[in-house]
């Protein structure tokens, strides 16, 4: 199990630290993982991460590599992924400070995983509203809605019970298929109303994304507003 800053106070608080240097230092920059050397060097969140790592410990890691967050953090790659679209996705202003505070929210020694059953369950639950507010069919609703609540249901389990169930997660494969027979059945009525298609086609795709991850346990980075209350 991975746990946060590898358990060690000094390692998280060598890291904000360099991190705020970056910041102050005008470094912090949308659409590179790294461009520039010394002074003149600047990078994205997960850019900025990597190489305040490489500064740290003297190492020579790519600043694209989110699986740096694992090996030298203790931190989930998927949640690194999850960071660096925020990230992307934000005001310059804000973008700025959000590396910071995204290393600062974390607490030493924490396991993360939970993190994602919360953050996934959170998704899921806005994907039926979604679903439902659609002027489709009956039927197509039923069979998008079908696959993302057992989606959803496996990770409220996980939520509950601190444990992932593997056993539950193979069975929540079938949703995948619920959710392919909806796309198809959405797609037929693509002539009529493409806007409604398009909505229930990107609802049964995230079914399908939430199904595969179960079964797999890898994580698919998304914007929310709500990602930085899960990190703390």
């Amino acid at each position: 199990m991975l746990v946060a800053y590898k358990n060690k106070p000094e390692l998280k608080e060598k890291f904000v630290a360099e991190i705020i240097k970056h910041r102050k230092a005008d470094q912090i920059l949308q659409g590179t993982y790294g461009r520039g050397s010394g002074k003149d060097w600047k990078g994205c969140a997960v850019g900025c991460s990597v190489h305040s790592l490489n500064e740290i410990n003297k190492t020579r890691f790519q600043t694209s590599n989110h699986k740096v967050y694992e090996t030298a953090l203790g931190i989930p790659e998927w949640l690194a992924r999850l960071e660096d679209t925020i990230f992307e996705g934000l005001p310059v202003k804000e973008a700025k400070l959000w590396v910071e505070r995204f290393a600062e929210a974390i607490p030493v020694g924490a396991n993360l995983e939970p993190v994602k059953w919360k953050f996934c369950a959170y998704l899921l639950k806005e994907n039926i509203d979604r679903v439902l507010g659609l002027d489709i069919s009956y039927e197509l609703k039923e069979q998008v809605v079908s696959a993302i609540r057992q989606c959803l249901a496996l990770h409220e389990n996980a939520i509950k019970t601190g444990k992932w169930d593997k056993s539950a997660a193979e069975s929540a494969w079938s949703a995948e298929s619920a959710a392919e027979s909806a796309e198809s059945a959405a797609e037929s009525a693509w002539s009529a109303e493409s806007a409604a298609w398009s909505a229930a086609w990107s609802a049964a795709e995230s079914a399908r994304s939430a199904a595969w991850s179960a079964e797999s346990a890898a994580w698919s980075a998304a914007w929310s507003a709500e990602s930085e209350e899960s990190a703390a």
